[in-house]
């Protein structure tokens, strides 16, 4: 063997400089997850936003190659984690299987859930199926990796092995473990979701804007998931300079919420927004009524105030959901014996009743926010009644960017 040949299959074509190598492995696991969250999530799941055709295909042609993920089995299981979220039937829940499962075993989780052609199909409807989809994307999946493996060995030898490795796993270590795992298990909350999704960090960078899950669970057609001021999301980024020059064009985000002055009663527009807002309303009635009446409870009762634990404390925010019977029973016990809690408690329960769709029309909904209001303005507690009077307020907003 020639010294050249030796050195092209240790070095390959670039000579495998150290910074070249990371430089690379960088920018492809950042295409990666980029193409990920912007193409297989925010518009072919969601639908929050349409790409020109030619940046589509780009999206599908990297993902193809990169990650072998098809399309349609992709979508269909996140759309039953939406469906389904923290139920038995949630492919992919810390909650269900464990955190230490998704973390570790995500990966089998997603193959296992690819099986289901049945569920495929129910979830997977609308999405791509042209000549290249059926005919190479699809049905050789595992074409698209393997043909990355000899582009890595070519450009950096041996070493490329190791960064072909590297990109393989980031998919499957940071979607299938990190979000799906972390991302319902730790973190912090804007919205009171019907989940566990959890915010990692308020600065989504490293995974695409993907670290802002809790956002996304509260609104998830909005392609846009930072939602605070000192939030960031840089898969957001990319989709305004897409759309500057013509490549994309967003369809949804989320609503703004606005308050108006002086109304007397809920209206249509109270309804609508409360429904859209409804993560947020139920959000702001702990931290408006429920925290500060634990706190009053907290002063007035001492040492005492203990016996009642901080997850306890926070669980009255869902009502218990998470808690097991035990810790249900307790927390239960600790409100019958204090009447004004009771009374907090059960506004909370009904405000989510009223806010309930299922099985019922737009009038129903908005004379069952009128009877809560009206019995909240009467109840002699001040901090219930200023959620009410603001409440009433309720309106959308034309959506800012």
């Amino acid at each position: 063997m020639s010294a050249h040949l030796s050195d092209l299959l240790a070095f390959g074509l670039t000579g495998s400089p150290w910074l070249l190598v990371v430089a690379w492995l960088l920018g492809m696991t950042q295409l990666t997850i980029h193409s990920v969250s912007l193409y297989l999530h925010r518009s072919a799941t969601h639908r929050g936003v349409d790409f020109h055709p030619a940046l589509a295909h780009a999206f599908r042609f990297w993902t193809w190659l990169t990650t072998g993920m098809v399309t349609k089995e992709w979508v269909a299981i996140h759309r039953k984690h939406h469906a389904r979220c923290e139920t038995d039937g949630d492919p992919h829940s810390p909650v269900v299987h464990g955190i230490g499962t998704i973390l570790w075993h995500g990966v089998a989780l997603y193959q296992d859930a690819c099986k289901d052609r049945a569920m495929v199909a129910r979830y997977g409807i609308g999405t791509v199926d042209d000549w290249i989809e059926r005919n190479l994307y699809a049905r050789w999946s595992s074409l698209g990796p393997t043909l990355m493996l000899f582009i890595d060995l070519a450009l950096f030898g041996a070493v490329g092995l190791v960064v072909w490795a590297l990109q393989m796993l980031w998919i499957p270590v940071i979607a299938a473990g990190v979000i799906n795992g972390l991302g319902h298990w730790w973190g912090y909350r804007n919205f009171e979701t019907a989940d566990r999704a959890t915010n990692l960090v308020p600065w989504g960078i490293v995974i695409g804007g993907e670290e802002l899950h809790n956002n996304h669970h509260a609104f998830p057609s909005s392609a846009k998931f930072a939602l605070r001021k000192w939030e960031f999301d840089s898969g957001w980024a990319l989709l305004r300079l897409f759309e500057a020059v013509g490549l994309a064009k967003v369809i949804r985000i989320a609503p703004s919420l606005a308050v108006r002055p002086n109304i007397a009663l809920p209206d249509a527009d109270t309804v609508r927004a409360v429904l859209a807002h409804r993560f947020h309303v139920m959000t702001s009635y702990y931290r408006l009524v429920l925290r500060p009446a634990l706190e009053q409870e907290r002063r007035a009762a001492g040492e005492s105030m203990d016996r009642l634990t901080r997850r306890l404390r926070r669980a009255l925010a869902n009502d218990g959901r998470w808690l097991d019977e035990v810790a249900r029973a307790r927390l239960g016990a600790w409100v019958a014996e204090r009447p004004s809690m009771q009374v907090l408690v059960e506004h909370r329960r009904r405000l989510g009743a009223a806010m309930e769709r299922s099985g019922r029309n737009s009038q129903a909904m908005l004379e069952s926010l009128q009877a809560w209001c009206a019995d909240a303005e009467r109840s002699g507690i001040a901090t219930l009644e200023q959620f009410a009077r603001t409440l009433r307020g309720y309106a959308l907003a034309p959506a800012r960017a």
